[in-house]
């Protein structure tokens, strides 16, 4: 208040919002072409680190944008300072269309998508033989995520040394995925040669070595690595966020990502889990129509396929497992 000819006036009176109409609505939006395009590499508290050609950036996100609208793998455009100087911040003011998003939900009940990484065009699914054993239902379900999102899967196998892998190879064999076997201190030229001029994401529960791969993959990395509980069996989350780290030379990115003890599929239309599964799909043409390929149907075709020895009932188990098939229709 402020005291003007003997009269208490409010200061704010002067700051009121203006009339509405006051002025032409526009439906032009910003045109923000020119600006620079830089990936997410990390985001940590509110901060996003960008990579333009080869430079670190540090930037915040526009809010008209919203909360979760930038996720690790992004292409983003930058304005104001880009060059990466000390002290120098950026701003996130347009995020470039996806080609790809690798999502998961807590559970299968859970109504929320946690979308992972964007534009990666190579799921690895990194899975130890031993220590801890190896969850065949937990590698189903990120390949039918990977087929889901549009990316290629591969299966990555660690501490060959520990167990022969044979079983687990012969098991997705039917599959045509790839399939890499490593043990600590190995030479990962295997490995490489299917990262090259791919962006791949790791992905696995805590203790499989995801770690342990980057920081062979990409000397001086430092990814923290840990051991896995004599008791329960798990691992120790190592890996606190999702990372994209370029590959030596520039052949390719690696994102790692923080260990999971759980991949929800509620975000998958129950109609293209058999996408992931190319020998059981097209056994399936066989069965009637409405077909939910669960235990209870009575005229399923892959029952009669393992009945004539034509599908490993493994197989079949395991695509049960997920229960998501009882929900088609």
């Amino acid at each position: 208040m402020s005291r003007r000819g003997g009269l208490y006036e409010d200061e704010h009176a002067g700051f009121d919002r203006p009339a509405r109409r006051t002025r032409p609505r526009t439906k032009d939006r910003p045109n923000y072409a020119a600006l620079d395009v830089a990936r997410v590499v990390t985001i940590d508290r509110g901060r996003y680190r960008c990579v333009i050609e080869g430079r670190p950036v540090s930037a915040t996100k526009a809010r008209s944008l919203g909360r979760k609208s930038v996720i690790v793998g992004d292409l983003v455009r930058l304005d104001g300072d880009t060059s990466g100087d000390e002290g120098t911040l950026s701003r996130i003011v347009e995020v470039v269309e996806r080609v790809t998003v690798l999502r998961r939900t807590a559970d299968d009940d859970d109504p929320y998508e946690r979308p992972i990484v964007a534009n990666a065009d190579q799921l690895v699914i990194v899975t130890a033989l031993a220590d801890p054993p190896p969850r065949v239902g937990m590698i189903d379900r990120m390949m039918i995520a990977a087929f889901d999102a549009g990316i290629l899967p591969l299966l990555c196998l660690t501490k060959s040394d520990l167990e022969d892998p044979a079983d687990l190879i012969a098991a997705y064999e039917p599959l045509g995925v790839p399939v890499v076997v490593t043990r600590i201190g190995a030479e990962l030229a295997e490995l490489r040669s299917y990262l090259d001029s791919h962006v791949s994401v790791l992905i696995g529960h805590s203790g499989v070595g995801k770690s342990t791969l980057v920081n062979a993959l990409i000397p001086g990395t430092n990814r923290t690595t840990g051991v896995v509980n004599d008791v329960t069996g798990r691992g120790r989350h190592t890996s606190t966020s999702a990372i994209a780290l370029e590959l030596p030379g520039g052949t390719g990115w690696v994102i790692d990502t923080p260990g999971i003890r759980s991949f929800g599929l509620s975000h998958v239309d129950p109609h293209n889990v058999l996408a992931a599964f190319s020998d059981l799909a097209e056994l399936s043409d066989d069965c009637p129509r409405g077909c939910t390929h669960a235990a209870s149907e009575p005229e399923c075709a892959l029952d009669a396929a393992v009945a004539a020895g034509k599908l490993a009932p493994e197989r079949l188990a395991s695509f049960r497992r997920i229960q998501i098939v009882d929900r088609v229709g």
